[in-house]
This record gives C-alpha cells, sequence and structure tokens, in this order.
C-alpha cells in the first residue's frame, strides 16, 4: 500500500528546512501530500510555574513573549514550506494543548519525519519525538544526509515484535529500494530466529533481499550500525524501544545507540 501523507512537525527554527527536505524527498516518491505542522512552545506548559506568589505583570510579559515567539515561528515555518519546492503541501499551526494537536496529526499521516537533532535530544522538538515514536508509536522517520527514497535500505532483524511492526509498516520503502540487506546479530540476541524466513516473507511482497549475518557477540547496536554503513545504506529499519522504556533510558540500548551515533537515516516503530 503506498502512502498518502507525510508528516513532517516543525518548531519554526532553522531545523525546519531539513525536516522539510527530508520530508519532500519521502512524499515525491509516492506523489503523497506534504502535511507540515508548526508545534510552538504551548503557554499551558507555563501555567504549573506560575503559583500564587507569581507577579502578574511578570506573568502576562512572559505569555506575551511565548505568543510572539509563536507568531514568528508559524511565519519561518511557513516561509520554510514555500521554499522547500514540494508542489502537494498542507499547513497548519497548532494551538494549545500543542501535544494533544500533534498526536492527533500523527494518528492520520503514515510517517512522521524529524530531523536528527530532535532525535537526539535538542531543540523544542526532542520531546515531541520521543511521544510520537514510543507514546503514540508512530512510524517516524530520522532525516540524516544522504536520505534516499530509492537507495540502498537495510533491515535490523531479530524476529522480535517491534522489528516486524517497524519492518512491516516500512514495507511501502522496501519495495521502492535499489536493495535491500536484512541484518541479523544471533549471538547478540537471546531469542532464537531465522532470516531466511524474512527474506521468503519480502520476496513474496516483490521485495528481493539478501542476508548479512554478523558472527561477533556483544552490544547489537554498534554491530548492525557497522553492517549497515558497510553495506552502503541509506535507510535503517529497526525496532524502537524493545525493553521498557526507564530501562532503556538507564542501560542505553540498542535504540539509544542508532539515535546517538552516526550513520544513516533510520525508518523506526514501536
Amino acid at each position: 500500500m503506498d502512502w498518502a501523507k507525510i508528516l513532517a512537525p516543525l518548531s519554526g527554527g532553522e531545523a525546519d528546512k531539513r525536516t522539510l527536505a527530508a520530508a519532500a524527498i519521502i512524499a515525491g516518491a509516492f506523489d503523497a501530500e506534504l502535511a507540515a505542522a508548526h508545534a510552538p512552545a504551548d503557554v499551558a506548559d507555563l501555567i504549573p510555574w506560575m503559583g500564587d506568589g507569581f507577579m502578574g505583570g511578570v506573568q502576562a510579559t512572559a505569555i506575551d513573549s511565548i505568543r510572539q515567539a509563536a507568531a514568528e515561528g508559524e511565519k519561518y515555518a511557513r516561509a520554510a514550506l514555500q521554499g522547500c519546492g514540494y508542489a502537494r503541501t498542507s499547513f497548519v499551526s497548532l494551538t494549545s494543548p500543542v501535544w494533544a494537536a500533534l498526536a492527533m496529526e500523527g494518528r492520520l499521516a503514515d510517517l512522521v519525519v524529524f530531523d536528527d537533532s530532535a532525535a537526539r535530544g535538542k531543540g523544542p522538538l526532542a520531546e515531541a519525538f520521543q511521544q510520537i515514536v514510543a507514546d503514540e508509536q508512530r512510524p517516524t522517520l530520522v532525516a540524516r544526509p544522504g536520505l534516499k527514497a530509492d537507495g540502498v535500505v537495510a533491515v535490523a532483524w531479530d524476529g522480535g515484535k517491534e522489528a516486524s511492526r517497524a519492518m512491516r509498516t516500512a514495507l511501502p520503502l522496501l519495495q521502492k529500494a535499489s536493495s535491500v540487506v536484512i541484518l541479523s546479530a544471533p549471538a547478540s540476541s537471546a531469542r532464537k530466529f531465522d532470516p531466511a524466513a524474512l527474506q521468503r516473507f519480502l520476496g513474496a511482497r516483490q521485495v528481493e533481499s539478501t542476508v548479512t549475518c554478523i558472527k561477533e557477540g556483544g552490544d547489537a547496536g554498534p554491530l548492525l550500525l557497522k553492517a549497515a554503513q558497510d553495506a552502503g545504506a541509506n535507510l535503517l529499519v529497526a525496532g524502537a524501544f524493545g525493553h521498557p522504556r526507564l530501562q532503556e533510558f538507564i542501560f542505553g540500548g540498542t535504540t539509544k545507540t542508532f539515535l546517538q551515533a552516526q550513520g544513516p537515516s533510520l525508518f523506526l516503530s514501536h
């Protein structure tokens, strides 16, 4: 099934141009709508900090500043969308509660595209990225240099439900790829799985693939990243947060390795 709507959350900052350029690459491959959603700072987030002792004049000034910044950010985001060179676009500037509005936009999109900085926990959309991936469980693309809709795609496969969800939701991209390589690191997993079974699954859906089996043991994240880079992958498809999020936060995990390392663009699904 082709994709019809690609969502690009925008903050009204310089990263918007990179996000839109990546979203346009994917949208163009499917003749899909590029839906830009400006997600400004939410005035409601300031209210809990305004206790009884908070001076009325200071409160009003703070709220006015947030609203003015939101208006300026909307102008920048609109200009970035107009300058991205893609024809089929739509634009919405979200209002309070901004997170709830962005979540609703994501639920009605086939893919959500973020810039790499948000995935690394930097910038105003960092929290939105985590919520879209982990809480909303929307298919999400982390855009990095070299992204192509018809390039080499690597699929990180361990037979788990997160990897399965990511692979199945990424099928439209896999079908457009110039080549697909299945990456497995069985010595790094306690799960028993057969990469050839995935190869047969993809073949039945008109996706030819090869298998790279990593013999070394140890942390799967760096091994899979290196294998993806060795394969010349422009995109790595992977399940996100295979362990509870608190455990991932404390101990790291493969997802964190993928997000923090240099490497190809990421297609994530939880």
